[in-house]
């Protein structure tokens, strides 16, 4: 029954009723009928939830939990495998090493800031990456990113989060911004920062990303994301094209082009 794997979802996504009564706009009394199979779903509100669980709309009435791509780190010359249960994704061990990095130096920065939850943090990864390669023609984390409903994800970022879990560089946690529940990133303050990976271009880069993004709500940063060509352009669940940039439109076009010329 659909109800029973809502209840599944909302418990393994460590969501609460009266979060996602008011994603759909119910009360919780409401919401907690739903669960419990004594009403029935209006379209409209299983398009929401489908929403919130990053689900297309399709998979959801299935009860259907799209498989997710699986991350392999490559080291040195092993080759990785296909995977029975879904698409296994080789990435270089350097490109981890420098996510890692970036994502620990935003964390030290701005981490503690109360907006700034895991949404906020794949949007500024992905400004990070792209607005550089705009700038300068050249990838600087060079990630792969997937379209999805709000907006480009980082495929890679939970097999990062959990090596730098099980390293003690990270604590994870549920916190609450304006009523909104978010998972949220700390950095421990008693491991040292290592930016061996990040030269003083990238690091200058990063800091006017953090300067003039680190300030949004995941709503706002989501919606400006929302409005650049690589996610625009690219179909949903798959990859963003770098290349999609230099066609970016004014609201998010971070490269002056009228001075070049």
């Amino acid at each position: 029954m659909l109800s029973k794997f809502i209840q599944q979802l909302r418990k393994k996504n460590n969501l609460t009723q009266e979060f996602l009564a008011s994603k759909i706009g119910v009360s919780r009394p409401t919401y907690m009928q739903i669960e419990q199979g004594k009403r029935d779903l209006t379209i409209t509100e299983t398009k929401k939830l489908a929403e919130v669980f990053d689900i297309p709309f399709e998979n959801f009435l299935r009860e259907e939990e799209e498989t997710k791509p699986i991350v392999e780190i490559k080291r040195r010359k092993k080759q990785a495998k296909k995977a029975k249960d879904g698409i296994r994704i080789s990435v270089p061990q350097e490109k981890v090493e420098k996510f890692e990095q970036v994502f620990l130096y935003i964390l030290a920065k701005i981490g503690g800031k109360p907006n700034i939850g895991q949404t906020t943090l794949y949007k500024l990864l992905y400004f990070i990456d792209f607005d550089y390669y705009e700038k300068f023609g050249e990838q600087l984390i060079g990630a792969k990113y997937i379209k999805n409903h709000y907006g480009p994800t980082p495929i890679m970022f939970a097999k990062i989060i959990q090596h730098l879990e099980k390293k003690g560089k990270v604590e994870k946690l549920k916190s609450k911004f304006y009523k909104h529940e978010q998972t949220k990133y700390l950095v421990n303050p008693n491991k040292s920062l290592n930016l061996s990976t990040l030269s003083a271009q990238e690091l200058a880069h990063i800091d006017w990303e953090i300067d003039r993004l680190g300030g949004l709500t995941a709503t706002q940063i989501s919606a400006l994301s929302h409005l650049d060509t690589p996610w625009v352009a690219a179909q949903e669940r798959k990859a963003l094209e770098y290349e999609h940039v230099f066609y970016r439109p004014e609201e998010t076009s971070v490269r002056h082009y009228d001075d070049e010329l």
